[in-house]
């Protein structure tokens, strides 16, 4: 069988998937899953860029999205008023000035010479300006929280289409990577890991604890949309009459056409990622990427800047995946920054790209599309696999209520299960690099 025919066969299966699901559990969830496989395909195409054409094992994936999805909420919120002079300004003035009191300190320590005079100077200026900034930032804080905390007490966003966090996610994202790289990227394989990791739950906890940037574990809700809203939709006359035309009705029409207008999006920005990833993959730079994945050593000798290109790599992956975090935010149309569970889901998003194939980039879309599937859907069955189990046994009896509270673990299950018989039977994964 031909590579062609059998990648053919596998997207064919995973896509025939949602008809069987819809026969099940409605059109409604069978869109929102193939959506959601549509993300979790992009974060997979980010994570590949990284690891499979440049060998970098980030477990910060899931810091990278929780950017893209506050890109979401700057970018598309309307601004709470009164804010931004009650204390917004202020809040600007303060980060501004702790900034520069590090740079200022980092210049003092660059033009002084070594001894006891440069460290007291050095101590001075950030003892300083940290007594400043605290002084103006606090208040500040305070005077923004208190704005109607019950709905607002944030700053609030630009007020502009949603639909233009989506790259400004990406640029998030590829700032803060462009940061932690050059600090981290210098490190081994399991440190920079480890590294990532931490810094990860640094930018969650900073989401979930200033409230005045993103509501914190209070969530933003209402994100705009860039889909019409169902309400509207079932109170447009031409839309209900092309409804009743087809003989469906008015509110299952609106949510599963909006749905579809969603996976029109989705699909739209993940081909063309695909499109740019594979001529990256294909272009002298990408081989010079593998090249060095496969032998620094070597790739160094002949004067290649290996810290440099895998600093390019690290920014353009955590730039897709902000991307990612940008359009996972605008479908739930809400941040909720105590979702973002770094240990949980950047595992879940490397399980898709080993199981679709580490190095090709159809490979990642196939393992996201694969594995998102498997983790929705895997509660449902292990949910009527148990009662088909525990049916002959009576109501009451102990080990029938266990075993059908134990359903909710068969996701787990079944994605380890998936793994283990790729890495058997395909070890390279599904779709494997040529």
């Amino acid at each position: 069988m031909s590579s062609a025919l059998k990648n053919t066969i596998l997207f064919a299966v995973v896509f025939a998937m949602i008809p069987v699901i819809a026969q099940f559990q409605g059109w409604n969830a069978a869109l929102f899953v193939l959506n959601m496989g549509l993300i979790s395909a992009i974060m997979a195409l980010g994570v590949n860029l990284q690891w499979g054409f440049a060998g970098l094992f980030n477990v910060g994936i899931m810091g990278f999205v929780a950017l893209g999805g506050l890109a979401a909420v700057l970018v598309g919120m309307p601004v709470t008023p009164g804010a931004w002079t009650a204390g917004g300004y202020g809040i600007v003035a303060s980060l501004f000035l702790g900034a520069l009191t590090i740079g200022g300190a980092i210049l003092v320590a660059g033009r002084m010479a070594k001894g006891w005079l440069r460290t007291l100077v050095v101590l001075g200026i950030l003892i300083a300006g940290f007594m400043i900034y605290r002084g103006l930032f606090d208040p500040s804080v305070e005077a923004v929280e208190a704005i109607d905390p019950a709905l607002t007490g944030y700053l609030g966003g630009l007020g502009l289409p949603v639909i233009i966090a989506w790259p400004v996610g990406g640029l998030l994202a590829a700032g803060a990577a462009w940061l932690i790289g050059k600090t981290a990227l210098g490190l081994r394989s399991d440190y920079l890991a480890i590294a990532t990791l931490g810094i990860a739950e640094i930018i969650i906890a900073i989401l979930k604890n200033e409230d005045w940037l993103s509501r914190g574990v209070k969530n933003v809700v209402g994100v705009p949309r860039p889909v019409p809203y169902e309400i509207d939709l079932q109170n447009n006359a031409a839309f209900v009459d092309r409804a009743a035309g087809i003989g469906v009705d008015a509110v299952i029409a609106s949510t599963i056409y909006v749905k579809l207008l969603y996976c029109g999006l989705f699909a739209f920005v993940l081909v063309l990622l695909l499109w740019l990833a594979q001529m990256a993959l294909n272009s002298p730079w990408g081989r010079m990427m593998r090249a060095i994945r496969d032998n620094e050593v070597a790739a160094e000798a002949m004067g290649k800047d290996v810290t440099a290109r895998h600093l390019q790599v690290f920014i353009l992956g955590s730039a897709i995946c902000g991307i990612a975090g940008a359009m996972l935010t605008t479908l739930d149309g809400q941040l909720t920054p105590g979702t973002y569970q770094p240990l949980r889901f950047t595992f879940l998003i490397w399980v898709m790209v080993i199981v679709g194939g580490s190095g090709n980039n159809l490979g990642a879309v196939l393992g996201g599309m694969v594995i998102y599937l498997m983790w929705d859907q895997g509660e449902s069955i292990g949910l009527a696999v148990m009662e088909w189990i525990t049916a002959s046994m009576p109501d009451g009896s102990a080990v029938k209520a266990h075993l059908i509270e134990s359903a909710a673990h068969m996701r787990l299950l079944t994605i380890g299960v998936l793994l283990l018989l790729v890495l058997r039977f395909s070890p390279r994964g599904l779709i494997p690099e040529k």
